[in-house]
C-alpha cells in the first residue's frame, strides 16, 4: 500500500502559543532615615556602612544624621563612601518614607514622625506609655519592632544576637570587676593549676545564660545553672556538650550556693511583665565581700532584690560588701558588634521588601514578619499592649492571607441553609419542593427567592396561611419520599 501523504490546509496557519505567567511586582526604591540616637545609653546604629552600601547599589537611597554613627566608631566618611546623604538637620532625616532606629521611640520624636510612616526599631514593653503609642496610632504609624521579628527557623534572630553578646561579656566583666582595682576579692576568674577554680553562679538557662556559662567554662571556672524549666537545663547541657550541676531554683538550695560564690549572675526572663525576683536582700547580705552580682535581667526589673538601674559611666555601686552591675543595655557597651549583628538582619529584610514593593506588599506573604508588627497603619496589633492600656486590639492575621488566618480560639461562623436547620428538606402538603420558612405575619407576599438554595419558583402563596400559586422548578436531586409525596397531593395549596 502506498502511503499517502499529509495534507496541509493553506487556509490557517500553526502558530505555537506562549505560556502566560506571573510578572514579579517591580522592585521599589526606598528612602531610608537613620537618625542619630538621643535615647539613654544607646550607641549602637541599625545599619553599618558595608549594610548602607549594599542597599545603594540596589537602589535604595540612604539618608543619615551627621555622626549617628560616632558611638559605634563609624564615620561620617565611612557612610558618604558607601553612598549615604549625610543630613545635618535631624527634622529632614525623619521625613524618609522608612526610619530605623536602634532605639525605642522616644516623646522628643513624637512631633517628627510623619503620617504613614514605616519604622522599624526596637520596644522596651515595660517602659512604654499609652500617650506615646495613642499618638502613633492618630498619626497611621506601621511600626516593627525588630526583637520581636521572627526568622524561617521559627527563632528570633536580633534577640538571639544581643543576648549572646550579653552572655559573652558577662564573664568579661565580672573578670574585672574581682580584681583588687575595683575593690574586688583580688582572685583571678578560673584560677590556674594547683588553685580551686572560682564558683559561678548563672541563674536562668536561656541564650545568655548558656553563653554565660560557655564564657565561664572557657575561663576554668566551677559553674552551676538554676532554673525552673527542666526543658531549658537539658538544652543548655545538650548545646555545651558535657554535663554541668544544674538545679531548679528552690531558696534554700540557691542561698547555700551564694554563700559561697564569687560571681553570681541574673540572666531570667521574662516574656511579658516584670522579671520574678528570686534573690532576697538577706541571700546577698550573706554573700561573701567582695562578690560581684550581675543582673543582666534589670531591664525588666532585675532578679535580685538589692539591684538598682546603674549606668555605663558608672556602672557598679557596693551594697553589704557586694559588687553590684546593673546597667540595662550591656551590648551597647560593645556597639560596633552589636551594631553589626543588627545589621546583618534588617538589612536583607529592607532588600527583600524592596523587591516585593514595599513592607505592606511583603507582609502579605510573610507570616514570620507579623509577629514584629505592633502598630500596622495606626491599628495596634499587639496583644499585650491592647491589654495593658486598654486600647483596641485588631488581629493582623484575621485581616491578611495566611496559613493561620484566624487565631486560636476564634468562633467561625457558616451560614446554614434554613430548611437544614428545620429539618431536613421536609416538602410542602402542596409544592413538592424543599421546606421554606413560614410565610411573615401581618399577610405579606411569601413567594420570594430563596438565598441559601437557587430554586426558580413562581408566584407565591398569600399571607396568614392563604392558598397562593405553586412553586415550579424542583431540585434535580429530589428525594423518593418527596417523589410519592408529590403523587399524592397535586396541585396547590397553603404551605406550613
Amino acid at each position: 500500500m502506498s502511503q499517502q501523504k499529509p495534507k496541509i490546509s493553506t487556509s490557517f496557519s500553526y502558530e505555537t502559543l506562549e505560556e502566560t505567567l506571573d510578572i514579579k511586582p517591580r522592585a521599589e526604591g526606598m528612602m531610608i532615615g537613620i537618625p542619630k540616637e538621643i535615647a539613654f545609653q544607646e550607641n549602637r546604629i541599625a545599619l553599618t556602612p558595608d549594610a548602607v552600601s549594599v542597599l545603594v547599589s540596589n537602589g535604595h537611597q540612604v539618608m543619615i544624621e551627621h555622626n549617628a554613627g560616632e558611638a559605634s566608631h563609624f564615620r561620617d566618611k565611612d557612610y558618604s563612601e558607601a553612598g549615604a546623604r549625610i543630613v545635618y538637620d535631624r527634622e529632614s532625616v525623619f521625613k524618609a518614607p522608612l526610619l530605623v532606629k536602634s532605639a525605642p521611640i522616644i516623646d522628643e520624636d513624637l512631633p517628627l514622625l510623619q503620617i504613614n510612616q514605616i519604622i522599624i526599631s526596637p520596644i522596651h514593653l515595660s517602659v512604654m506609655k499609652a500617650e506615646l503609642l495613642e499618638k502613633m496610632m492618630e498619626k497611621k504609624i506601621t511600626a516593627i519592632s525588630f526583637e520581636n521579628l521572627k526568622d524561617d527557623s521559627d527563632s528570633y534572630p536580633i534577640v538571639r544576637s544581643m543576648s549572646e553578646i550579653a552572655g559573652s561579656a558577662v564573664m568579661l566583666i565580672a573578670g574585672q570587676y574581682l580584681g583588687s582595682a575595683n575593690h574586688g576579692k583580688g582572685v583571678l576568674l578560673g584560677g590556674i593549676s594547683g588553685i580551686a577554680p572560682t564558683k559561678v553562679i548563672i541563674i536562668g538557662a536561656g541564650i545568655v545564660g548558656e553563653y554565660a556559662a560557655r564564657a565561664a567554662l572557657a575561663l576554668g571556672a566551677s559553674v552551676k545553672v538554676f532554673d525552673n524549666s527542666v526543658y531549658r537545663l537539658k538544652r543548655l547541657q545538650n548545646n555545651i556538650g558535657h554535663r554541668l550541676w544544674t538545679s531548679v531554683i528552690e531558696p534554700r538550695m540557691l542561698a547555700k550556693q551564694l554563700k559561697t560564690c564569687e560571681v553570681a549572675v541574673g540572666a531570667l526572663g521574662s516574656e511579658t511583665g516584670r522579671t520574678p525576683m528570686v534573690v532576697s536582700e538577706e541571700m546577698v547580705s550573706n554573700m561573701r565581700p567582695g562578690s560581684v552580682i550581675i543582673d543582666v535581667s534589670i531591664d525588666r526589673g532585675g532578679c535580685f532584690e538589692s539591684s538598682e538601674i546603674t549606668s555605663h559611666e558608672h556602672p557598679i555601686f557596693m551594697k553589704y560588701g557586694v559588687i553590684h552591675y546593673c546597667v540595662p543595655n550591656i551590648p551597647s557597651g560593645f556597639s560596633r558588634t552589636a551594631s553589626q549583628a543588627i545589621s546583618n538582619v534588617l538589612m536583607p529584610l529592607i532588600l527583600e521588601a524592596g523587591e516585593e514593593g514595599g513592607f505592606e506588599k511583603l507582609i502579605w506573604h510573610k507570616l514570620h514578619l507579623r509577629t514584629g508588627i505592633y502598630l500596622f497603619k495606626g491599628s495596634l496589633t499587639n496583644f499585650y499592649l491592647s491589654q495593658r492600656f486598654d486600647l483596641k486590639y485588631t488581629d493582623l492575621n484575621c485581616g491578611l492571607p495566611g496559613k493561620e488566618n484566624f487565631t486560636k480560639g476564634a468562633t467561625i461562623h457558616i451560614p446554614t441553609p434554613r430548611g437544614r436547620e428545620r429539618g431536613r428538606g421536609a416538602p410542602h402538603r402542596g409544592g413538592g419542593g424543599v421546606s421554606q420558612p413560614p410565610p411573615p405575619k401581618g399577610g405579606e407576599a411569601g413567594g420570594g427567592r430563596n438565598t441559601h438554595q437557587k430554586i426558580r419558583g413562581g408566584g407565591g402563596g398569600g399571607g396568614g396561611g392563604g392558598g397562593g400559586g405553586r412553586r415550579g422548578g424542583e431540585p434535580k436531586k429530589v428525594k423518593k419520599t418527596e417523589k410519592k409525596e408529590k403523587k399524592k397531593k397535586g396541585g396547590g395549596g397553603g404551605s406550613r
